[in-house]
């Protein structure tokens, strides 16, 4: 998979440069970018590397300055890499950034050739008063500074579409896409490295072109021994008993909040927009051959749409709306702060709605 070109990118295509900052929260982002600038040295023959990790106050940052200014006359070209994963390297360390970067800046200044040293240095995304500090002052007048910006929620899709184009993938034009993305957003969101690697996954298991909703969904589902859509099943099907099992069996399985909701909204969703145009007058099975609605989820809808209402629908919406908010960390009235009780909560209104024998 090709890189996707970066301002890292453009700049390397200009040449290397003694010292590199890279700042960001994203730890996949910035290992790719790493990785970049890891290829770009070993290309211009700096075979060695060296990784320093600043963790505790303990840390010898005598052993950087020497590494750095250790001149061999037969020595290989080295990437020594700095790690500042706190952000703040200390009194100590503030001192010996400064002094890093006044060597580089002597060499810059004195016209030397790239010197045999490239230093890395990664820090995550700071706050303004870290940004104010001499030692990252000394930074960003003597290196380029490439700061990883996140990927928030309203960018993801755009992002796995990206990333899917790189591997010769595709979501479907028109609704059904939307719907993939979407789906593979709610799986997803939050942990960036989840995404890529289901990516990949997809990549494994199907060739070039387009991929339907359904193939998504088997691929990031198939790892789970609850399936969450046989909770959307057993819903349905008004099974309370057996949605409780199911709920309790997805928290330990350790599955997504976020994805349990998604799947219940999505089926309560769909229950009203085919309620809705039966209202117009559409016949059932020319309603849910429009939504795509076959199999066992077909029966169980033709089975229950004759006793549920467009406003206890409505009113599910209306609660898996404040449900959404307590799965992301806000608090609902009359819904507990847990996200597992308020979506065994949720699961089981929907699941009693959807009874014959209520």
């Amino acid at each position: 998979m090709s890189p996707i070109s970066t301002e890292l990118t453009a700049h390397l295509k200009r040449g290397l440069s003694p010292l590199y900052v890279i700042e960001g929260d994203e730890g996949l982002l910035v290992q790719e970018m790493s990785d970049e600038l890891r290829a770009a040295t070993l290309a211009a023959g700096y075979t060695e590397r060296q990784v320093f990790t600043v963790m505790g106050a303990h840390f010898d940052w005598s052993q950087v300055m020497s590494e750095f200014q250790s001149m061999g006359l037969f020595a290989d070209k080295q990437l020594i890499e700095l790690r500042i994963p706190s952000g703040k390297p200390g009194k100590e360390g503030a001192q010996a950034i400064e002094q890093l970067v006044a060597s580089v800046e002597s060499l810059q200044t004195a016209g030397a050739d790239l010197p045999d040293k490239i230093l890395l240095i990664t820090l995550p995304k700071l706050d303004r008063a870290t940004k104010s500090s001499a030692w990252h002052q000394s930074l960003e007048s003597a290196a380029p500074i490439f700061v990883v910006q996140n990927v928030e929620r309203a960018s993801l899709s755009n992002w796995i579409a990206q990333r899917l184009s790189l591997q010769g993938q595709r979501v479907r034009q028109g609704a059904e896409g939307l719907e993939t993305l979407q789906f593979f957003v709610a799986c997803v969101e939050g942990n960036l490295l989840a995404a890529h690697q289901e990516v990949q996954k997809l990549g494994l298991l199907y060739p070039s072109g387009e991929l339907s909703l359904e193939q998504v969904q088997q691929a990031v589902m198939n790892v789970s021994r609850f399936d969450v859509f046989k909770l959307s099943e057993a819903v349905l099907s008004g099974q309370v008993s057996r949605v409780q099992r199911m709920i309790d069996g997805l928290e330990a399985e350790g599955e997504s909040a976020v994805l349990v909701h998604f799947a219940l909204t999505e089926d309560m969703r769909l229950l009203y927009k085919i309620k809705t145009a039966l209202l117009t007058g559409k016949a059932l099975p020319m309603v849910l051959k429009e939504y795509r609605v076959w199999g066992q989820k077909e029966k169980l809808m033709e089975r229950i749409m004759g006793h549920l209402s467009i406003h206890v629908l409505e009113r599910l919406l209306q609660a898996c709306h404040r449900v959404d908010g307590v799965v992301k960390g806000l608090k609902a009235p009359n819904w507990p702060e847990n996200p597992w009780m308020a979506l065994q909560q949720l699961a089981f209104l929907c699941a009693k709605s959807c009874s014959l024998s209520k």
